[in-house]
């Protein structure tokens, strides 16, 4: 190469990221002896190519250039000509050179350091266990020369290292040969403890054989699939030696086990090799760092926890005296597999998954490759969870090493081949990823680079050549996001191998042992739902087929809810109905959250199942885009008045406004279960729909009794919602208070025929609330018009000159304080203005209330309370008439409203939380007393829907039994597990409501009750 501009050209194309620095590194003296001894000659093509085949072709020209002045600078000694023939000589042993040169900086450091080592990474060739353990501790003994024993276990530890290395960086599939490359490094690091435990006899001197002591390795180095850098976990185990007392061997021991550990992690001048980590030992580092055999075992029976268990799934005799740890392993490991029989053995071993979830720092979750979402936990925690469950009748599962215990769950049946495919791949590529990124600076970490550079080096080294800093992370995203969905399901999809697909002619599991899988998952009648499984997936037909793909998911998203038996009957019954349509099925398989939405639902709220089991065809809106936001009043009206447009008679058209307003209702408890609507936006969206029913079902009650009558209505007739349904904060099992208005149309030429008029808009009126309510299925919409004036005594429906007259004439109080609710919901906009015009001078009186007044409010309140609550019931826990429940907070809001409302328009209002926001901004309300009355109409409004999604009836109290308490808490969001701490959680927020309602219902000075 003559000329510079092509030299930096050619190696842009090679791969040099910095070619200009490139040229220099070549003219660099020390790579003289490539070019035949002559600093003129051109640089081997053949020897750039290859630099430029490696991970980082600039680092590994800069570390031949230092590696070369390195073997210089020793002469032939260290071998400087056999080097440069290597380096001439294309083929395998020059290919293992560069390549260490090319991924890790470390190990360069290491060659310059003893650069005869070369040999080690050219001549690479993998030693047996055996060989590796009599080659380190010879290192240590015999052939330590001049060095310290110390200094001579780093330097053959890493010239092990370095072969590891070089065979697993020239690999041709790096992927699929990573298992073995694991299992090196734990073979090596096995081999190190060996050499470790021989320096610590020498340092301890005569006695020593008093004690015999083995290593159990733990964690990646028990399971042979160790990291390149890593901690080494470890539990030591001693055994007198013949004719010795148990105290002076454990003090032997402990002395032996501690140098062991110091041999390995003591700092000398040819560095460290790993912290030796005993923690996983019983009790901790709070414990003996040695027992014998005896005391592990009587601590594992009496007072080990589930993760103990966990960890000793990993449980390896990796050094010292093998028959004591083969002993120890005997005595332990029927413990392991009966862990899976303690009580809430699953819920502990999720609860611990979260706990790790938990712990990773926010900014670096998506870059963690061990412990982010679809991370290498994500593969691990599975398959022990499986070995943990399923191993105690099935030792084919009991393998210490990830990869063959997945191979032996997917080859008993415990998860599907294609799951276990898919995981054995991202498992073998994430420690991959984790194998490249720890090799550059030998560092312990598991996070992915974050620095264009690194991840140009990474991208290479994982075989990519265009784009690699983008195609590495596309990589790890798209596998990340494969073990995430296959994890999440993964506890819960040997159900379908094991039971959905068992054959005569499999070797698989009984159907006693499947009832003892779906029974450890949470189902209480494993025997009904192994039926409802059978029913589903029996036979060849494409509908069973795909039910033998969708049911290992669903099974799993069932049994995370607190119901899953009548998730899967529900399913089942859904299923039956739409299972021959021809998009069910395959909405339910390739819509990525419709399985997922449905299974959750069914599994979560009778109410939903019933819903859905009474129009199953609406199971639809799951797949489509935006299926689960609910519509406007606008659009809801429109669509319900077509519908019932098309019907000849009344009935059969408010059939079809309510068949739509199943559908919706149905929508909106499907977002509110996936979480996607807040109380409040439930109760807007109810109050919506409700208005919308009620307004359309009232043109059809109107021509239906024309019709009839023979005679136009003659009258405006309008709806006025009342309590929740005016406030706009329905629930699900609110009642729909309405009250009934109606204006005379006045004709030309005579006057309005009043009596006549009063007799149709009653005739009306009782149509609407018959059509309502009669002739279709749940949910009906029953029309409560008790707040009307005089109540049930009273006519259904007045004129509003006559609401004008009793209001000023015979209204109490709380009939105005009902006024406060008000809102039109049907009925013509002009009459609605005119009827608002005539109640604000009641509701919102000019200068307030009258003494007189809010002692009537305050003493029907007292009577409430006192009458109006259901005998037995308590009032420490029921949500609307207890103490600081609903109740309480809309009393003491609106007798604020009633006083102040004159002076502060603000509060003229109809929504409970609105007013409540308003007189905190106002500053009638203390911040702190407003903030406990918001928090307990909240809790309970959310309370009260979560009783009729989960019961599918009203719920009056917070529950005391766990099962009630469990399926209402985790529809608000409470996890599995604090069942028990819903009702308590109730009362403090109620205690809390109470004593600032009590504050602020009566006189009381404005410092505020509720210190913050």
């Amino acid at each position: 190469m003559s000329r510079t501009t092509s030299t930096t050209g050619t190696l842009a194309r090679l791969g040099f990221a910095h070619p200009d620095r490139a040229v220099g590194h070549l003219a660099d003296p020390a790579l003289a002896p490539l070019r035949a001894g002559d600093a003129h000659e051109e640089f081997p093509d053949s020897l750039l190519q290859a630099i430029g085949d490696t991970a980082d072709p600039d680092q590994a020209l800069l570390g031949l250039v230092r590696v070369l002045e390195s073997l210089t600078g020793q002469g032939e000694a260290a071998g400087l000509g056999s080097f440069v023939e290597e380096l001439l000589t294309e083929g395998p042993r020059r290919d293992r050179v560069l390549g260490v040169l090319g991924a890790s900086t470390a190990l360069v450091d290491e060659l310059v350091r003893h650069p005869g080592h070369w040999v080690d990474a050219a001549q690479a060739q993998r030693h047996t266990a055996d060989e590796l353990r009599a080659e380190l501790v010879a290192a240590v003994t015999t052939d330590r020369g001049s060095s310290t024993a110390l200094d001579a276990l780093r330097i053959a530890y890493r010239r092990g290292l370095l072969r590891i290395a070089a065979l697993d960086l020239t690999s041709t599939d790096p992927v699929a040969d990573m298992p073995r490359v694991g299992e090196a490094l734990a073979e090596l690091a096995e081999a190190a403890l060996e050499a470790a435990l021989a320096i610590a006899r020498e340092e301890y001197g005569d006695g020593h054989e008093q004690c015999r002591l083995a290593i159990i390795g733990m964690g990646k180095t028990g399971g042979g699939e160790l990291n390149y850098v890593s901690d080494v976990d470890v539990i030591f185990v001693a055994e007198p030696a013949e004719g010795v007392d148990e105290e002076t061997a454990l003090r032997v021991g402990t002395a032996l086990a501690s140098a062991t550990m110091r041999a390995c992690s003591a700092h000398t001048q040819e560095g460290t090799l790993w912290p030796v980590d005993a923690a996983l030992r019983p009790e901790g580092r709070q414990g003996p760092l040695v027992r014998t055999i005896r005391s592990h075992r009587a601590y594992y029976e009496r007072w080990a926890k589930t993760w103990e268990f966990q960890a000793l799934l990993k449980a390896w005799v990796s050094a010292g005296d093998r028959e004591v740890g083969l002993r120890y392993k005997e005595a332990v490991s029927p413990l392991v597999w009966e862990a899976a029989g303690r009580e809430n053995f699953v819920e502990d071993v999720q609860a611990m998954r979260r706990r790790v979830e938990e712990h990773v720092p926010a900014n670096e979750a998506a870059r963690q490759l061990k412990l982010g979402p679809g991370g290498l936990r994500d593969v691990e925690f599975s398959v022990q969870l499986l070995q943990l469950v399923h191993g105690r009748t099935d030792p084919s599962l009991r393998s210490a090493t990830t990869l063959e215990a997945l191979s032996a769950l997917a080859k008993g049946g415990y998860v599907a081949r294609d799951d276990a495919a898919t995981l054995d791949r991202a498992y073998r590529h994430l420690r991959c990823l984790e194998h490249r990124i720890q090799l550059h600076r030998l560092r312990r970490t598991h996070l992915m680079p974050d620095n264009p550079a690194e991840l140009r080096r990474l991208g290479r080294a994982m075989g990519h050549r265009t784009h690699p800093e983008d195609a590495v992370v596309a990589d790890r995203q798209a596998v990340a996001r494969e073990v995430r969905r296959i994890h999440e399901r993964l506890f819960y999809r040997p159900l379908l191998a094991a039971v959905a697909r068992l054959s005569p002619d499999e070797v698989g599991l009984s159907p006693e042992a499947a009832r003892e899988r779906l029974r450890a998952l949470g189902f209480r009648d494993p025997a009904g739902a192994l039926r409802h499984i059978e029913a589903l997936t029996t036979g060849v037909s494409r509908r069973a087929a795909i039910q033998r793909q969708l049911l290992p998911v669903m099974l799993g998203w069932f049994a995370d809810e607190a119901d899953p038996d009548a998730g899967l009957l529900s399913f089942r019954r859904v299923s039956d109905t739409l299972g021959t349509t021809h998009w069910y099925l395959k909405m339910l398989r390739d819509e990525g959250r419709a399985a997922d939405r449905l299974a959750h639902s069914l599994a979560r709220s009778r109410y939903a199942a019933d819903l859905l089991i009474g129009s199953p065809d609406s199971v639809s809106m799951l797949g489509e885009v935006g299926g689960l936001e609910p519509r406007s009043r606008e659009a809801l009206t429109a669509t319900m008045r077509a519908a019932a447009s098309r019907r000849e008679s009344g009935a059969d058209a408010v059939l079809a406004v309510r068949a739509i307003r199943r559908t919706e209702v149905l929508r909106i408890v499907m977002a509110d279960l996936a979480g996607e609507l807040d109380v409040r936006q439930v109760g807007a969206a109810l109050t919506d729909l409700n208005a919308a029913t009620i307004g359309v079902s009232l043109e059809a009650a109107t021509a239906e009794v024309e019709r009839r009558e023979g005679v136009p209505l003659g009258a405006d007739l309008l709806v006025v919602g009342m309590g929740s349904f005016g406030g706009g904060e329905l629930g699900y099992a609110s009642d729909a208070d309405v009250m009934f208005v109606h204006r005379a149309h006045d004709a030309a030429d005579e006057p309005a025929d009043e009596p006549g008029v009063q007799a149709r808009a009653t005739l009306v009126v009782q149509e609407l609330k018959r059509l309502l309510t009669t002739g279709a299925s749940e949910p009906p919409l029953p029309l409560d018009a008790d707040l009307r004036p005089e109540g049930k005594n009273g006519p259904i429906v007045r004129s509003l000159e006559a609401y004008r007259t009793y209001y000023d004439r015979w209204a109490l109080t709380w009939e105005f304080q009902a006024l406060l609710r008000a809102t039109p919901v049907a009925g013509p906009d002009d009459l609605a203005r005119d009827f608002l015009e005539l109640i604000n001078q009641f509701r919102w009186p000019e200068g307030g209330l009258e003494d007189s007044q809010v002692r009537d409010i305050r003493l029907l309140k007292a009577r409430m309370e006192s009458e109006r609550l259901p005998r037995g019931a308590d009032p420490g826990t029921h949500i609307k008439l207890g103490r600081g429940g609903l109740t309480d907070v809309e009393w003491t809001v609106q007798l604020k409203q009633l006083m102040h409302a004159h002076v502060e328009p603000s509060l003229q209002v109809t929504a409970t939380l609105s007013a409540l926001a308003a007189l905190e901004t106002a500053g009638l309300i203390p911040a702190a007393d407003a903030a406990a009355l918001r928090e307990a109409w909240l809790l309970a409004a959310r309370l009260r829907n979560a009783g009729v999604l989960w019961r599918g009836r009203p719920v009056d109290s917070v529950p005391d039994d766990l099962r009630n308490a469990d399926g209402m808490g985790r529809i608000i969001g409470r996890h599995a597990g604090e069942a028990s701490g819903l009702l308590e959680h109730w009362r403090r927020v109620a205690r809390r409501s109470r004593t600032a309602a009590s504050f602020n219902f009566y006189d009381s000075p404005p410092r505020g009750s509720v210190v913050p």
